[in-house]
């Protein structure tokens, strides 16, 4: 019996819903950006100002509101957690699985459809990233629905022979555009120079022949610069323009220099998207080659795809800071690649090359090994931390974390998945063997979050964020000392200061101080500040941290 759109609709949403949202309040926001990002939504809900936005409540111009408000909502509704601060991109994972079907079912079928989400949902960056707090995964949503729809247009407008294209033009275009203003919204104007960045090689690939209409290249612009006014236009309107000035230097800003120390080498991205998107970065790889095709537009989504993918890596390869989520856009045109060579090879309009099992084994043992590892030396860590001749590394080490050998299933599940993915691939069941893959590798990544993630989490910054949590309520400043860090800041609920003396690092370690004053650092970085600051107390040192406390004068 074959199940009605309706109906995959409502089983992907289900299975969506129990993969991303189950733990997501299992484990501490990470620093920087979840802690980062989170701080922002909860200062939204502390100040009532939705429009501009806050971090340690100064001015933080580096994204745009769309994000805060996601999370400032679930904030409202869920209180201040973890849980609130993810739930947004559990929902954007749910969407983006739907969209995916959706998508696949009108350019091919309901299989193609089904082994697009399949994809995205069972790669290893891809799930992960949607049971977390950072900005991309709605980003990249948005980007792209405004692409596809932008070539939806262009396949009506020229005639290509694609069935179900249904109403006017113009519909498509207003989409295209709306989805654009709330890329803009979510992270910048990154979104546009991409998207226009695809329509030029595009126009290159297309021998200089315009493909589309002027009139509705400019509507695009209009009704995409009128849902970004929703908040570049209210707050210039508002606060002057100051802000979006500062916020746009930004941008320019961080395709220029190194941004967080995040230089990396040449082909940092690729490697990323190999290794984060397996199995379906190895799946994919036959389709970046010339395939036969059965429809022109056929030729021309896998086009527009390869060049979305080379887009989106090279312009990151050439921007100065390179950070993980920075090419993760490249993930639509991966997985669909990837479902794009299984579906060929059930077909019989593409040969099985054998290599590709043979990489997805050698990678996929890498990774399962690399689990198994993971929980192999935390059975042994403290006979390890000897060997190890970093000293924050050293204290980080000797915290308190209960394994017991079964995290190491984790791993074992993987390999299983492997082995027999690999034997249906050998035997033709191209369907059968990559939902192996991909619902072993989503049910690997579950697991990790549930057994993995909040023990090793506990060795990173644990004995920060349990501190900060005790001085929630504390009428004092807390501050990191010899590092950047955001936990303080949404780990202690900091009210917004009355004294603006307390941003000042000389002012808090040897000023007139109004409060107390606890102070983190680094077991590594700590020594010069106590030499050179004898009010200091040292509280205690836990698992790499040295938390210390400078009394008002005269207690």
């Amino acid at each position: 019996m074959q199940l009605n759109n309706k109906t995959l609709v409502l089983i992907i949403a289900a299975i969506a819903a129990f993969l991303f949202i189950p733990f997501l309040g299992k484990v501490h926001l990470f620093d920087w950006d979840e802690i980062n990002f989170a701080e922002c939504a909860r200062e939204m809900l502390k100040t009532h100002d939705y429009t501009r936005v806050y971090v340690n409540f100064k001015p933080f111009w580096e994204k745009p509101p769309m994000f805060f408000w996601l999370q400032s909502t679930a904030m409202r509704w869920f209180g201040i957690n973890e849980f609130a601060a993810r739930l947004p991109n559990a929902l954007c994972g749910i969407a983006t699985l739907i969209t995916l079907f959706l998508c696949g079912q009108k350019l091919y079928d309901k299989k193609f459809g089904i082994l697009w989400a399949l994809a995205y949902g069972g790669s290893l960056f891809p799930n992960m990233y949607f049971k977390s707090g950072i900005i991309d995964p709605w980003f990249n949503l948005f980007t792209f629905l405004s692409l596809y729809f932008f070539i939806l247009y262009h396949w009506q407008r020229n005639g290509f022979d694609k069935v179900g294209l249904k109403g006017r033009p113009i519909r498509n275009v207003i989409w295209s555009g709306v989805f654009m203003g709330l890329a803009i919204l979510t992270k910048g104007q990154v979104a546009l120079m991409m998207f226009l960045l695809c329509l030029g090689v595009y126009f290159i690939y297309n021998r200089f022949k315009i493909y589309f209409n002027w009139g509705y290249a400019i509507l695009f612009l209009v009704v995409a610069s009128l849902v970004t006014c929703t908040w570049y236009g209210y707050e210039t309107y508002k606060n002057g323009t100051w802000f979006i000035t500062e916020f746009l230097k930004y941008q320019y800003r961080l395709f220029t220099t190194h941004d967080a120390g995040q230089k990396g080498f040449f082909g940092y991205h690729y490697i990323v998207i190999l290794i984060g998107c397996f199995p379906a970065s190895l799946l994919a790889i036959p389709a970046f080659f010339k395939t036969p095709y059965t429809k022109r537009y056929d030729k021309d989504f896998k086009k527009w795809m390869l060049i979305l993918f080379w887009v989106v890596t090279i312009l990151f390869t050439i921007v100065q800071s390179r950070i993980i989520h920075y090419s993760s856009l490249a993930w639509f045109p991966v997985t669909f690649l990837a479902a794009y060579t299984v579906y060929k090879w059930q077909w019989g309009n593409l040969k099985y090359k054998k290599y590709v099992g043979v990489l997805i084994a050698v990678l996929g043992s890498l990774v399962a090994l690399l689990i198994l590892l993971v929980a192999i030396i935390g059975l042994n860590v403290k006979k390890l931390a000897p060997y190890v001749h970093d000293k924050f590394a050293q204290g980080n080490m000797e915290a308190n974390v209960s394994w017991n050998g079964t995290e190491g299933i984790v791993g074992i599940i993987l390999i299983i998945a492997l082995i027999l993915g690999i034997r249906l691939l050998n035997r033709g069941n191209y369907y059968k063997a990559a939902w192996t893959f991909f619902a072993g590798t989503g049910l690997v990544i579950f697991l990790a979050a549930a057994i993995i993630v909040p023990k090793v989490e506990r060795y990173s910054q644990g004995a920060s964020v349990d501190f900060c949590i005790e001085r929630q309520g504390e009428d004092c400043y807390v501050v990191p000392l010899g590092y950047k860090s955001y936990v303080q800041l949404f780990y202690t609920q900091k009210e917004k200061p009355t004294n603006d003396s307390s941003y000042s690092e000389q002012w808090l370690l040897k000023g007139n101080i109004d409060k107390p004053v606890y102070f983190i650092s680094k077991v590594d970085r700590v020594d010069g500040y106590i030499k050179d600051n004898p009010q200091l107390k040292e509280l205690y040192r836990k698992n790499g941290f040295v938390f210390l406390k400078r009394e008002i004068s005269g207690n």
